[in-house]
């Protein structure tokens, strides 16, 4: 049967989407791609455009995504909205499912991650217990396990303030340390092991899911292609990750009949990628030659000279503004006008329905439109929503992602200046009725509901967002404060979350031509790429007054790295009104006027600093700074004085740094405030079992365990008080149920180990300490105690291998050189330690 032939609508699309996009070498290369078998060595796996913003980046992806279709691929097209490997993975998903293709397990356990993500966040501050520090098994410094589960899990999660992008440059065994905490709380809470990996490394549970689900695909179609643009952004969290994907089997294999393209604006990491030149080929975009824009030019019909020159010499060859300035058919060159001055003229004057242009104006104010927010934007509704929605959704610098329409930024900020200079109370008025429209939807959508559970609610996030964009936008006094205030608890999420809050400081900045907001955006988002959500939270005490001066010569960790990018202080609400109200007149306002902004009211109330301080001794704890986030915890409490769970961090800090007398004052009053606090009781037990008081240790542990039973770290320092007390079967029962309740951690294995070994049971006890070592490595104190029961065994060359394992690792490790020189000294009498 002869095959049929395409429909005149398809034909007419791929016409269109040719001339739009012309970049026929790159489109032609990409398509001969599919034409090369993967085994054949010009075949390319990995294709990555880069260029400025406006080359037509995604305009190209979007014509790849065609070609591969039309080449019978699946493929899935990740953006800016996805926030982390899991939402990228979420996105994939979907897309795959509406191609045929649904991923059912990696869905079920995307589900749970959010379920999971959500417990483990509320539950971060008591999650992150102290690292054991004394004893046989606490001698040694954390393992190489555990820094990696601190460098490639938690400093991705953003459940501790400040560890993230920066994690790199911290001292990883106190990165360690907070793994190892943070661990054994998930542990205590989540039974399956997996549901802990799910919170600390959700690409090591997901990512092979998803290989197997890839290859599923690949049984039925000829070629997956994966697409993930705005690399920029998403290129912070997924590069590392693709990298691993494609060039190591960590998480399994990839068909090989998978393409993977990324756009960004700027070149690939050569550090990363420069060793795979042979499968990766690198499409730098540039603005469109005289020969492409002349081509689309053309095939619009726009022939005559003067007008061809006119319009390359406006736009520069930048494609969205010969694309847009195209589209309006000039006939002469008096039609062409400056893109950079008269946008809307330029982009709508030859559309003459009045109530389309004045449409196409109202959907740039929102960030992002659907049909409801189009509806809102626009102020219609029925047939007529329907039709001017339908025409916007067709206009060249309208690009959909994800079901929704984005106008390019080279078009939607001249929109955004026409309108705002034009009529400033109706550009006011609008930003608060679109306020007023979100704050509505997200009020919806908290009816009848646990608030401490919004946050973890991505849609009741984007509604905040958008809430307080169009405010800021509207020059409400309030609002700066507002986003401010929103920030902190953002920071707990996580930097994904506090970045979208920082952002949403730089796009009203920018969008409104607001310069205190803009000046606060920068800052923080220099803050969030420099030090974390620590140093987030450092620039936002600092900039509203609530940081407290630092003594002579100190610098904080992050005004230490962030100090060449300081811009002048933005302070409280006089002086930014000051700034604001500056001698500066803003290109291309009338009669060259300062642009004015409210005295904005940067003041955050007593409950909201107090968090912001709490959130940054957590980080400084996790950074083994026990010091400074006591006197971060001093300054909380100075605000909130009777808040139980800032009284038991600084208790448990102050067991850390051994200042007993004042934990046990602080943990006593926490317990007092609230009986039902488990983390300061099993703190207190731990604080009075190093004050030498095993019997009301014993006591203050039972209590905490009663509270909450499957609580790991309480047992095994309950154990450590049954030790002392002379109990063994005890101490062998809390560690038998530590491990049952922990099976992957090593540190109750290794402590169990040495409750097995003090009863005389050896065997039992090296298997255990190899149990400890297979799941780490690197413990250090779990070769000491291996050494010691391998010679107890009769084995005192593997006994002395081990001890001197245990010394490599740990250099200061006392009980390990100890033990090592009592066997030397038994194998050759007389011989040294060294």
């Amino acid at each position: 049967m002869a095959q049929a032939r395409p429909s005149m609508q398809r034909l007419i699309q791929q016409r269109r989407r040719a001339g739009l996009v012309a970049r026929s070498a790159e489109r032609e290369l990409f398509r001969a791609n599919f034409d090369t078998p993967p085994e054949d060595g010009r075949h390319r796996f990995l294709f990555h455009v880069h260029g400025n913003a406006g080359v037509g980046k995604s305009r190209l992806l979007k014509e790849f995504e065609h070609i591969a279709r039309e080449c019978g691929a699946v493929t899935s097209y990740v953006d800016e909205s996805a926030g982390n490997i899991p939402e990228a993975l979420a996105v994939m998903c979907r897309q795959f499912a509406a191609q045929g293709h649904r991923f059912k397990e990696l869905e079920r356990l995307l589900a749970t991650h959010r379920e999971r993500r959500h417990e483990a966040g509320t539950a971060a501050l008591a999650a992150l217990d102290p690292e054991p520090d004394s004893g046989p098994s606490a001698g040694g410094g954390p393992s190489a396990g555990s820094m990696a589960v601190a460098r490639a899990g938690l400093a991705g999660l953003g459940l501790i303030p400040g560890v993230g992008a920066f994690a790199g440059v911290l001292d990883p065994t106190r990165l360690a340390q907070g793994a190892d905490r943070l661990r054994t709380g998930l542990g205590a809470r989540f039974r399956s092991p997996e549901d802990v990996q799910l919170v600390l490394s959700p690409e090591s549970v997901l990512t092979p899911v998803l290989a197997d689900e890839l290859h599923g695909v690949a049984a039925d179609a000829p070629w997956i292609v994966l697409f993930f643009d705005t690399y920029e952004r998403t290129g912070t969290f997924l590069d590392a990750w693709l990298h691993d994907v494609m060039t190591t089997d960590r998480y399994g294999t990839l068909p090989a009949t998978v393409v993977v393209v990324t756009a960004g604006q700027r070149p690939f990491d050569t550090a990363r990628w420069g060793g795979f030149a042979d499968f990766t080929t690198t499409l730098a975009l540039g603005p469109f030659t005289e020969a492409e824009a002349r081509g689309l030019l053309a095939d619009r019909g726009i022939t005559a000279e003067p007008v061809v020159a006119e319009v390359l010499r406006l736009t520069g060859g930048l494609p969205v503004l010969v694309s847009t300035l195209a589209g309006t058919r000039p006939a002469h060159p008096d039609d062409v006008h400056d893109p950079s001055a008269t946008a809307v003229e330029r982009f709508l004057k030859w559309e003459p329905d009045p109530v389309r242009r004045a449409a196409a104006l109202a959907g740039a104010l929102p960030r992002w439109l659907d049909a409801d927010v189009f509806r809102a934007a626009a102020d219609c509704d029925g047939d007529r929503l329907d039709e001017l929605y339908g025409w916007v959704s067709t206009l060249p610098f309208a690009d959909e992602r994800a079901g929704r329409l984005r106008y390019h930024d080279v078009v939607r900020a001249p929109m955004l200046r026409l309108q705002r200079l034009r009529s400033p109370r109706g550009w006011a008025d609008r930003q608060r009725r679109l306020a007023d429209v979100f704050r509505q939807w997200r009020g919806e959508t908290e009816a009848g509901r646990d608030a401490g559970r919004l946050w973890a609610d991505e849609e009741w996030r984007e509604l905040r967002l958008a809430e307080s964009y169009h405010l800021l936008c509207a020059r409400e006094r309030e609002a700066l404060s507002g986003v401010l205030r929103d920030l902190v608890e953002a920071c707990e999420q996580g930097e994904a979350v506090a970045g979208r809050w920082v952002r949403v400081l730089e796009d009203a900045g920018r969008d409104a031509e607001l310069r205190v907001v803009s000046s606060w955006g920068r800052r923080l988002s220099r803050a969030l790429v420099g030090g974390g959500t620590e140093a987030v939270l450092e620039e936002l005490l600092a900039g509203t007054g609530n940081a407290p001066a630092l003594p002579p010569g100190e610098v904080s960790f992050g005004a230490s790295r962030l100090r060449r990018f300081r811009e002048p202080p933005v302070g409280p609400s006089r002086t930014s009104g000051a700034v604001a109200a500056g001698t500066g007149a803003s290109p291309g306002e009338p009669g060259g006027r300062p642009a004015r902004e409210p005295d904005w009211d940067v003041t955050l109330p007593p409950e909201t600093v107090a968090r912001a301080h709490r959130g940054r001794a957590v980080s400084r704890a996790v950074r083994g700074d026990h010091d400074t986030a006591v006197a971060d915890l001093d300054r909380t409490l100075a605000l909130t004085p009777d808040d139980a769970r800032t009284l038991a961090l600084r208790g448990e800090y102050a067991r850390i740094l051994r200042r007993h007398d004042e934990a046990v004052r602080d943990l006593e009053r926490a317990v007092a405030l609230d009986p039902a606090h488990d983390y300061a009781w099993a703190s207190l037990g731990a604080t009075r079992l190093a004050l030498g008081d095993p019997a009301a240790a014993l006591a203050d542990l039972d209590r905490a365990l009663a509270l909450r039973p499957d609580y790991p770290w309480a047992l095994i320092r309950r154990a450590r008080v049954a030790r002392e007390l002379g109990d063994p079967e005890r101490r062998l029962a809390d560690l038998d149920r530590a491990v049952a309740l922990q099976p992957d951690s090593p540190w109750a294995h290794c402590e169990r180990g040495d409750a097995l070994r003090a009863a005389g049971r050896d065997e039992e006890a090296l298997a255990a300490y190899d149990h400890a070592l297979a799941l780490d490595a690197g413990y250090a104190s779990a070769y000491a105690s291996r050494g010691v029961a391998r010679f107890r065994l009769g084995r005192p060359e593997e006994a002395l291998a081990d001890l001197d394992r245990a010394l490599e690792l740990d250099p200061f490790h006392t009980w390990a050189r100890t033990q090592r020189d009592a066997v030397r000294r038994a194998v050759s009498p007389g011989a040294a330690g060294t």
